[in-house]
Parts: C-alpha cells; structure tokens; sequence
C-alpha cells in the first residue's frame, strides 16, 4: 500500500479531510524547503506537494510563476529536488510527498541521467506521486505503469470544464487522488465558487473512485471549511507562496505552520465525512 492511499485510508477511517500544503521547490530560500516541510506536518499537513521550478509554467498563475523563476535563478532544478525529498526522508518516513510539475523537466533529467531515470531516482528518494500537468492521461499510459511499478502515485487535474468522458479518461489511470482545480484559469485567480464546488465533486465520484482533493482559489479557513464539507483534502499554494515572498529566513516555517494550524482546525472542526469511497480505489 502506498503512503498516499495509507494516509488518505487513516483519514477515512476518523471521517477527517486531509491537508494537502504547496510549496515552491527552493522558494524563498534555496536550503530551507526540507525545514519547511517539516513545519507544514508539525502544523498538520497531511501530504505536501513540492512544486519543481520550470521556466514556463503554463497553469501557475503569477505568484507561483515568480517563486519558481527565483528558484531556478538559485539553481533548483529535478536533482535539487529529489535531493530535498531524500533530506526530508532522512526524518520523517511516513507524510506522503507529491512532486507538481511540468513534463519538461522530467524529459530533460532522463536526458541526462538515462531512460527512465527519473522513476527510478524519485522511487528512491521518497516521492509517493507525481502531478504532471501536461501530461493528458491519454498520452502517458506507459509512463503511468512505470511509475506505478515503482510504488509511485500518477495523479491528475480535472476542472470545471472536464467531460465525463474526461472523467472516465482520468479515472482509468490516476491513483492516489485526483485533484479538482476549482477555478477556471490559472493557479491564485478567480473567486472561489463554493456552491459549484459542492455540486462538482459528486460527478466526479461518479466516475472517479480515489480521493478527490480541491484546489485553486483557497485562502483562508472560510473558505477551506467550505471546500472540505465537499471534497476528501484541501489543497493550498498561492497563499502559501504569498505569505513567504520576502520574508525573513527566521520567520519563513513559523508564518505557515501558524497559517497551517488555522486551516487544520478549520477543517477538523467540520462534521465527520461520511464514506463516499474506498481511498484505494
């Protein structure tokens, strides 16, 4: 069983939402991202999703855009990353970690460390998924199966504009969860339509069988409470990017783990969820 499935099981099981945390790969500072995973878990993170920094990210909106550019001016690319994981699994054996990115710099660290380098290196890192966004699941049958053999989750967008045959697509290769980008556009835009989220999440159950986290648009413990009552995690980037731009190194893991917290208790507070799924599929 995979960690994702093993922490998204635990959840099921106390009838609480999981706590998904996005971060930027080397943002603010090039060494602190292992410390501050391990504040987001202290806080209450349940899994965390590291951002790889890629030089055109076509879905990140422009607060996650520029994090990325001043990672990559530090230097942070795939082996900077899968170097992070490894510190942070030095410690801490059992938080599932997602890598969310772009497909180019997966093909560009196969270039140069070997076919399938990347499965294999990420596999012995600690990496319990990948989120490629473009990477549509009709084009990466192949690579899915890879990584699957290797214990590694394939995880999905699905939108508001997504068919159910979009749904279906998804749904026959994605494991771990699913993750539905509840805004139209790109990361940190838009108002967040709790109500369409509510009515969104069951079609996609019908068609989808694993977690569904939600995300795009969730900025405080209003609206994470909302979105929770709907979907199986809530996941949060922008706002966590935002509230470290420019901060002091010192205070960089106390800010979010304090902002963390508020959203943790948020989200316990709400009615115990009632099994919709099993969160293996």
């Amino acid at each position: 069983m995979s960690r994702i499935q093993a922490t998204f099981d635990s959840l099921k099981r106390d009838g609480r939402r999981a706590l998904i945390p996005y971060v930027t790969a080397g943002f603010p500072y090039a060494d602190i991202t292992p410390e501050l995973m391990h504040g987001m878990v202290a806080a209450g993170a349940d899994v965390i999703e590291l951002g790889v920094p890629f030089s055109d990210p076509m879905a990140d909106g422009p607060v996650i855009q520029k994090a990325g550019e001043a990672a990559l001016a530090m230097g942070i690319g795939m082996a900077q990353v899968l170097a992070m994981v490894r510190t942070f699994r030095e410690k801490n054996g059992s938080t599932p970690v997602v890598l969310m990115g772009y497909a180019n710099p997966i093909e560009r660290y196969d270039l140069r460390h070997g076919t399938d380098a990347f499965v294999r290196d990420a596999a012995a890192a600690g990496v319990d998924g990948v989120l490629i966004v473009d990477y549509p699941p009709e084009e990466c049958e192949d690579f899915a199966a890879k990584l699957r053999a290797a214990g590694i989750d394939l995880i999905f967008l699905l939108a508001p504009t997504s068919t159910a045959e979009r749904m279906a697509q998804v749904a026959r290769i994605a494991s771990g969860y699913v993750y539905y980008v509840s805004l139209k556009g790109v990361t940190g835009a838009g108002h967040l339509d709790t109500e369409a989220v509510g009515l969104m999440v069951p079609r996609i159950r019908e068609h989808v069988k694993i977690p569904v986290g939600v995300g795009f648009g969730i900025r405080d413990a209003r609206t994470a409470q909302a979105v929770g009552s709907a979907g199986d995690a809530v996941v949060i980037g922008t706002k966590i990017i935002q509230l470290i731009e420019g901060r002091p190194r010192d205070q960089v893991v106390p800010r979010v783990a304090e902002f963390l917290a508020e959203i943790r208790q948020a989200l316990d507070a709400l009615p115990a969820a009632v099994p919709k799924n099993a969160a293996g599929g």
